[in-house]
């Protein structure tokens, strides 16, 4: 069985400043690095020996659909063990999501977590697993940043678990 996670790349200058700060804060205060690229996950991390059932799924999916609008605004956390730039979904881009959502949990073995599915909130992780005395820092020096960015959800792709990180598997352009 191989391990996929599904989620939307985040590109051009959204990218470019999340590889950036990600690489600064992991140096600066010795925390381990994601292994993920900047994206905000549509379907966490399950393993399967069918990924041809949810390579369909998408393929049908994605026939009448477009590309919608997304903001990055600034920064959040879940607790103190994670910190994010908050995404704000367009109506469209909510739609868009949680359309996707009905269609893959007609995929009758893929499971579901409380957190994942409808009523998300979108967000690209800077870095997680904190631990306590490390947040502050870490808010604090990312805070003297501001990204803004009119950007995309233009893509739904699926990554593949493999040589220790994750590769992108297909990636399929809305």
């Amino acid at each position: 069985m191989d391990r996929f996670v599904i989620v939307c790349l985040l590109k051009g200058e959204t990218l470019k400043f999340h590889e950036k700060l990600v690489e600064e804060v992991c140096d600066k205060y010795k925390v381990k690095k994601q292994k993920l690229p900047a994206h905000f996950t549509i379907k966490a991390p399950f393993e399967t020996d069918k990924i041809e059932e949810i390579e369909t799924t998408i393929e049908n999916f994605i026939k009448d659909k477009s590309r919608e609008d997304i903001l990055i605004d600034g920064f959040g956390h879940f607790r103190t063990d994670v910190v994010f730039m908050k995404i704000i979904p367009s109506n469209g881009a909510i739609k868009l999501h949680d359309t996707f959502i009905d269609e893959l949990k007609k995929v009758s073995w893929l499971h579901w977590k409380g957190h994942e599915g409808k009523e998300k909130i979108f967000h690209c992780t800077i870095v997680t697993r904190l631990r306590e005395n490390s947040f502050t820092s870490i808010w604090e020096y990312v805070n003297n940043y501001n990204p803004q960015f009119n950007t995309y959800f233009d893509n739904i792709s699926i990554l593949k678990w493999q040589d220790f990180r994750w590769m992108t598997y297909r990636e399929y352009a809305l």
